[in-house]
């Protein structure tokens, strides 16, 4: 962590000898010169080696802003891409069409914590008839992602249902070994859909258009990794669980984890 972060972090929150409290306290570091700043760190250095317990405290405090304001970001990022997240005719629409809260879940047919993250969503909408869920093929772990979400893509234009589209999504992700154009086309013959089609619609424009939105949408997010997630206006990244998953749907339905 550099150290001017630090001490900027810690101006707010050390004794008032330092004399910079609050939110001046960016402004006055920048008002003095080199040679000041640099004596001011030395006593701050020395200060916080001499108080360890305060040095904890100081990253704590910095990690919290830094996620407060990687939140903000993500809060501003949805509400400007609203459109093309919540009501893209691209993309596969489960649960409750006419929901109340809309969960997007950007994923990859390889990863293995999506892989696991499936039992949460499948719980998510048995238990909740008023969720929306969004999914959006973010194929980022090489080439057998690209093949198998264009294979899942061209699935759903024959099934714009769903229903068909999401018995191959499950049993994709379930599957053991790499997911690529074969093992997706096998599991599109298992589940009955028209695999000669599929494998024409693969190389329309729709295909190519649907990846190029969701990576588009993934880089506007600032997402780097799957699965993720959109629950409102708030972004998650990760495999966080059902009940954290569950809680974000509460706060964006009621204002409250638990409704």
């Amino acid at each position: 962590m550099p150290f001017r972060r630090l001490l900027l972090a810690v101006c707010a929150i050390l004794p008032a000898a330092f004399l910079l409290v609050g939110t001046a306290a960016t402004t006055q570091a920048q008002s003095f010169s080199a040679e000041q700043r640099k004596e001011i760190e030395e006593v701050v250095r020395n200060y916080l080696l001499s108080n360890p317990e305060l040095l904890q405290e100081v990253i704590s405090e910095l990690e919290k802003r830094q996620s407060a304001a990687e939140a903000e970001k993500a809060k501003v990022a949805v509400k400007s891409n609203a459109d093309l997240l919540f009501n893209s005719p691209r993309h596969v629409v489960l649960g409750n069409p006419k929901g109340d809260v809309t969960l997007i879940e950007f994923f990859d047919y390889n990863c293995g914590y999506c892989k696991r993250a499936l039992a949460d969503l499948v719980d998510l909408m048995k238990g909740d008839p008023n969720l929306r869920v969004v999914l959006k093929e973010f194929p980022v772990l090489g080439e057998g992602s690209v093949e198998a979400a264009k294979v899942a893509i061209a699935a759903h234009m024959q099934d714009p249902s769903g229903k068909k589209y999401f018995d191959f999504h499950q049993k994709l992700l379930a599957s053991r070994g790499q997911a690529d154009k074969a093992r997706a086309l096998a599991v599109a013959k298992e589940v009955g859909l028209d695999v000669a089609r599929i494998e024409r619609d693969m190389a329309s424009d729709n295909v190519k258009a649907a990846i190029s939105e969701s990576m588009r949408l993934a880089e506007a997010l600032g997402l780097n990794g799957t699965p993720s997630y959109v629950v409102g206006d708030n972004v998650v990244v990760g495999a966080v669980g059902r009940d954290a998953l569950k809680q974000k749907v509460n706060w964006a339905r009621c204002g409250q984890i638990a409704c």
